[in-house]
């Protein structure tokens, strides 16, 4: 084997002509990555996962860090996953990223005891109207908020993510069903929360907490994510939240080498999963570089390389 791991990332930030403040926080958390693995006795490379004239052959393993165009290519991404996961192992594992790519995921979570927002699936090619689906909601689902989020099952970065008030829902019909035709949506009770207090994303490596991250979003908007102009800061949680993300990892199918929980408080004020992001989350080693340590560490510890 010529790697031990390839630290995959997606093809715009392999070489950047142009330095953005994105550009640089994403080559800086795959250099932190790639430093860490190194200090581990490592042999590791940065590659895009479409680069064509790599042997995927020639590492053991891949792990996925910045492939954050996937959502946009999502046909050609799954031929090379599936393509690729006969010639090398992933870190997370295969079974792990089929599950978690897809947010019916959070139907798993939620069987398994775990507090997610009320969402009710679209899935694709389906008939139904947006009205009612938000009509299905609250007679089944309990929804009791006057406004709701849209989003697709496979996404990133808010793609398509919509907020609907109770009284414009027929002015998204028409994006509704041009999106439901191509993928399955998820609808969800909008959590004021949110907005009000922020998101908690917390890191947690082989079933430990390393360190957590608070998403503000900016004013008068209600997507957390600093693509949109959120603000991250460093958070210290309490041990109900710490205890809370691990019981969510705990959740999955098999415990993840990494993993961020992103939690809020409901519209019940109780603590709830908005996403368990297992494939390629941003992890925000550039508030805490020595967690680049541990996941190494523990990527050493719990792998077996030949």
């Amino acid at each position: 084997m010529k790697f031990d791991i390839v630290v995959l990332t997606d093809h715009r930030y392999v070489a950047p002509k142009t330095r953005t403040p994105y550009i640089e926080n994403v080559l800086q958390e795959d250099h932190l990555v790639l430093e860490a693995m190194e200090k581990q006795g490592l042999k590791v490379v940065r590659k895009a996962w479409d680069d064509p004239d790599f042997d995927w052959s020639t590492t053991q393993y891949a792990l996925f860090r910045t492939t954050w165009d996937y959502f946009d290519r999502y046909t050609e991404f799954s031929e090379w996953l599936e393509k690729t996961s006969k010639r090398t192992r992933f870190i997370n594992s295969k079974e792990l990223i089929y599950w978690n790519i897809d947010k019916h995921y959070l139907q798993d979570l939620s069987k398994a005891g775990v507090t997610i927002p009320k969402t009710v699936f679209v899935e694709k090619g389906s008939t139904t109207t947006l009205l009612e689906s938000i009509i299905k909601a609250k007679s089944e689902h309990g929804f009791i908020a006057d406004t709701y989020i849209l989003k697709p099952c496979v996404s990133g970065a808010a793609r398509h993510t919509y907020k609907i008030a109770e009284d414009g829902v027929t002015d998204y019909e028409s994006i509704f069903q041009e999106l439901v035709k191509n993928e399955a949506m998820m609808l969800q009770e909008f959590q004021y929360n949110i907005v009000s207090e922020g998101e908690i994303s917390m890191m947690v490596f082989n079933g430990e907490f390393t360190h957590a991250v608070l998403k503000i979003a900016k004013p008068g908007d209600f997507r957390v994510q600093d693509d949109f102009g959120g603000s991250v800061h460093k958070y210290n949680p309490n041990a109900e939240q710490i205890a809370f993300a691990k019981c969510v990892v705990e959740a999955a199918p098999e415990l993840p080498l990494y993993a961020r929980v992103d939690i809020f408080r409901d519209n019940n004020g109780s603590w709830a999963l908005a996403e368990l992001e297992i494939f390629e989350p941003e992890l925000w080693f550039r508030l805490n570089p020595v967690a680049a340590n541990v996941l190494a560490k523990g990527i050493r510890k719990t792998i077996a390389f030949d």
